[in-house]
């Protein structure tokens, strides 16, 4: 059965600021995430223009979470079923990424992405017909909350209490009970989850399973965009672009020394 979840990320910062803190943040958590073994691949970086999103920022990756996944599927699959592959079409305010596993082969998730300038108050930004909005769910999430459960712990490391944090550069915080009601500047980051796993027997609990960590993964993302605020306030989208240029450098150089080590011990 498909499953249809739209979460609502609203955060303290612009439109314009969110961009920035949203490259500067899925960076350096690429370089925390990934080892060895383990972690994200970048395959492909580059501009796009298209007629359905215009101009925008294509990527392409392959996601080797192993450790991250529940004892019950690591049991019933092997580990390359755990390798995700990820299309993302970036033409900010509106995203659209498309995750695939090549083990799961009818699996599909889908996540589009609206960016507004409001508290998480807008009804249908996606423009979902009646059908789409009688199975679809709602979750606002409160990035001032600590989340206890299993995906939490497997996904989460920030140890941010945004009930005591204050930003040195924008003083920005605490952000107490209700703070989204009041706070200026604001924004809300809509994402639309579809996911669909038609496989009998284990295919609802994949489902739920993936969509509890794409919330877990939502959680820590933004917890993290305002935690590292005074780190990326006031950089440019230029600045950010050369970041990510060094770094996909240093990247391909680990990798070539990689290769030699693997040789040379072949």
């Amino acid at each position: 059965m498909v499953q249809l979840k739209e979460f609502r990320i609203v955060m303290p910062m612009s439109l314009e600021e969110y961009q920035v803190s949203q490259m500067y943040m899925v960076m350096k958590m690429q370089q925390q995430s990934t080892n060895g073994a383990e972690g994200v691949e970048v395959l492909e970086n580059r501009p796009f223009q298209d007629d359905v999103f215009g101009k925008g920022q294509y990527t392409s990756k392959v996601y080797r979470l192993q450790s991250k996944a529940p004892a019950w599927l690591a049991s019933i699959a092997p580990t390359d079923a755990l390798v995700m592959q990820e299309e993302a079409w970036n033409a900010y305010p509106r995203c659209k990424t498309v995750i695939k596993c090549p083990y799961f082969t009818k699996f599909s998730l889908t996540i589009e992405t609206v960016h507004r300038a409001d508290n998480g108050t807008s009804e249908n930004v996606h423009g979902l017909n009646e059908e789409q909005l009688a199975a679809r769910q709602v979750e606002t999430i409160d990035i001032a909350t600590a989340e206890t459960d299993y995906w939490s712990y497997a996904i989460g490391s920030s140890n941010f209490d945004f009930s005591k944090f204050k930003s040195a550069k924008t003083g920005r915080g605490p952000l107490l009970d209700g703070w989204q009601e009041n706070c200026s500047p604001v924004m809300t980051a809509y994402k639309l989850v579809t996911i669909d796993a038609p496989y009998w027997g284990f295919g609802y609990r994949l489902e739920q399973a993936l969509l509890a960590g794409e919330r877990a993964l939502f959680i820590e993302s933004h917890r993290n965009c305002f935690g590292w605020i005074d780190e990326w306030f006031g950089m440019t989208m230029q600045q950010i672009r050369e970041l990510e240029q060094q770094e996909n450098q240093q990247a391909d150089s680990a990798d070539r020394c990689s290769g030699l080590r693997a040789k040379l011990l072949s």
